[in-house]
């Protein structure tokens, strides 16, 4: 497989969305809502955050600075543009980053926020990674895939054993902050809306668009048939899963 082109479809087929993985303003605004509020002296991160969805949502409902960090440069050049023309640009700002080489110094922020990309270093060792960047008391406010039912169909199981074979109930993501000495505020599901809204239906018109440019490329139709596989598991099988967002609080000085 080329690898470089395989990157390359992949992120023409997540392009021009909403947003680029499950998530809604509602759901931003509760979490945030978990959390005392926030002036203008203080500083978020907000981690793997694409085109900033969740950003300017958080940038509406603060007075906060916003560190946002991205490995995809299209994806922060979008939103960069997007803070100019809202006239944000003094307090968001995107950048090109690896959410797990993240160099800022320690007690930078008052919230590390990451929605829907802490899977892809690991959960537990985001939690621990990220732990060191907040200040004493600050808060991390993080979404993860869960298991809801303790029999899931098979059918759902052998999708996820492929896709995301870590991922575990909700009961063990619940306490998966105590060994880092975070205390878990609050977790609330994602509800459907928040996967159909702006990103499973969208990302069905991208794949749809996506196949008809790039019928005669198997790799493409791979990834294509891969998306519309993961469409198709949650149509039938969304009451077994889940993406559960998290705030917890690291310990104050």
């Amino acid at each position: 497989m080329n690898e470089e082109h395989a990157v390359a479809l992949f992120f023409e087929l997540f392009s021009g969305l909403p947003r680029q993985g499950p998530g809604s303003p509602d759901a931003t605004r509760r979490a945030l809502a978990l959390m005392p509020p926030l002036g203008a002296t203080a500083r978020i991160l907000d981690i793997g955050c694409g085109t900033g969805a969740q950003t300017f949502v958080l940038a509406d409902a603060t007075a906060a600075a916003i560190e946002a960090i991205d490995a995809h440069p299209p994806f922060v050049a979008e939103l960069n543009a997007r803070a100019e023309r809202l006239g944000l640009a003094a307090r968001v700002r995107g950048h090109v980053g690896d959410m797990a080489r993240l160099d800022y110094p320690p007690g930078t922020f008052d919230v590390v926020w990451s929605e829907g990309a802490a899977y892809s270093m690991g959960f537990d060792a985001a939690l621990e990674s990220w732990k060191r960047l907040l200040v004493p008391g600050g808060h991390l406010a993080v979404s993860e895939l869960c298991w809801l039912t303790p029999d899931p169909p098979p059918e759902c199981l052998a999708f996820f054993a492929g896709e995301y074979p870590a991922m575990r109930d909700l009961a063990a993501v619940v306490v998966a902050g105590d060994p880092y000495g975070y205390r878990t505020v609050g977790h609330f599901v994602l509800p459907a809306s928040a996967w159909w809204d702006d990103y499973y239906e969208p990302l069905g018109s991208n794949v749809r668009e996506f196949k008809a440019r790039h019928g005669d490329d198997s790799l493409a139709l791979a990834i294509a048939g891969q998306t519309e596989r993961e469409i198709e598991v949650f149509t039938h099988y969304s009451g077994s899963y889940g993406y559960v967002f998290f705030v917890m609080q690291k310990p104050g000085a």
